[in-house]
């Protein structure tokens, strides 16, 4: 039976060659038998090889044949959800105790004594309010170190998303972190990189800038377009020559600092040094930043005009109130003012006018 072949019972014996006889010198033999021999040795050799192959072969199969090991079962699904479950929560847990174990910084004494400021003093006399008071500020330390471990908790890790695991911790949600706030990284460099970007652009931090903002300053930090401050002491005034001051002297304002202070930003900016570090690619955006610099210094000495002369009128402060001639006329069983409210209206409106056109 093929069960009980072995080695022995496969190999056929070697038929070695039959001898030659000749007639040759002893040496001669010598060497043709040293020969002879290991030729025969390596066909014995590779005999043995092709058998044992043969045999390892059979054998083989016949194992193959005894009986095949069972083919490996997959899990169910619902089986490998429950394993995997159980992996993540116990991963999670052990995760979430290794990160609650750590030190937490504690909080700073002078923010209680902060709080404890804003409580009125009425409120903590008495040894039961001190008490009371010692209570509270432990618990305010409690929830303190509590809240700084979940925020913490959850900066280190990610909460899977199991039901299982909401309802072993029924903690009320935290609140959201406020968005634009990221730390995960050094600020540092990204700083000093916008910081840098920022004072290449921002052409208003240029030196010539500050020596235009010195020369406003200057020429209108006390200068008005029209001031009627003293009109009351001048006595009565009708509406055309309320007017006619107004045109005048926002006119004759216009003039002045045409020829006082815009010189002056003129020889500025013709000096050699006004646009040094100026780029030729920036002088468009440097010159933008020049017109609206200047222009919003205008606009301040017309703003500040227009509020002084508003507050001339102030029902509350009588002292300033312009005074206006206003006759009182009777015609045709008719009693009225000359000039009209509509009139004075229009009048005291005109001079706001004739301030906001100013350098237009």
């Amino acid at each position: 039976t093929s069960s009980k072949r072995t080695l022995r019972t496969l190999f056929h014996p070697a038929a070695l060659p039959p001898p030659v006889i000749s007639e040759t010198s002893p040496s001669r033999k010598k060497l043709l038998a040293y020969h002879r021999g290991k030729e025969q040795q390596e066909m014995i050799n590779q005999l043995l090889i092709d058998r044992a192959l043969e045999v390892s072969s059979i054998t083989m199969n016949e194992t193959d044949k005894r009986g095949a090991a069972p083919p490996i079962t997959e899990l169910h699904s619902t089986v490998r959800k429950y394993f995997f479950i159980k992996f993540c929560l116990a991963d999670y847990l052990f995760l979430k105790r290794c990160v609650q174990s750590n030190p937490m910084i504690p909080i700073q004494q002078q923010w209680l004594r902060s709080m404890l400021t804003m409580v009125p003093q009425s409120l903590m006399e008495g040894r039961d309010r001190e008490m009371l008071t010692e209570d509270l500020l432990k618990e305010i330390v409690r929830n303190y170190e509590k809240s700084m471990q979940r925020h913490v908790l959850r900066r280190a890790l990610i909460k899977p998303d199991i039901k299982e695991l909401d309802k072993m911790e029924e903690e009320a949600p935290l609140p959201s972190l406020p968005l634009g706030l990221d730390f995960s990284s050094t600020w540092h460099n990204s700083y000093i990189k916008a910081k840098n970007q920022i004072i290449s652009a921002l052409q208003i931090l240029h030196p010539t800038m500050k020596t235009l903002l010195d020369f406003g300053y200057t020429a209108f930090f006390n200068y008005l377009v029209v001031d009627f401050s003293s009109s009351r002491l001048k006595g009565p005034v009708d509406c055309k020559s309320l007017k006619t001051d107004a045109s005048l002297s926002c006119s004759k304002a216009e003039d002045e600092i045409m020829s006082t202070w815009y010189k002056r930003v003129i020889g500025l900016f013709t000096q050699s040094g006004a646009l040094d570090g100026v780029k030729l690619d920036q002088l468009e955006s440097f010159y933008n930043c020049v017109a609206v610099l200047m222009s919003n210094q205008l606009k301040e000495l017309l703003r500040r005009t227009t509020e002084v002369f508003v507050k001339l009128f102030d029902p509350e402060d009588k002292r300033r109130l312009p005074l206006f001639k206003m006759d009182l006329t009777f015609d045709e069983n008719r009693m009225e003012f000359y000039p009209s409210l509509q009139d004075l209206e229009e009048a005291i409106l005109f001079v706001v006018d004739c301030i906001g056109q100013t350098f237009q």
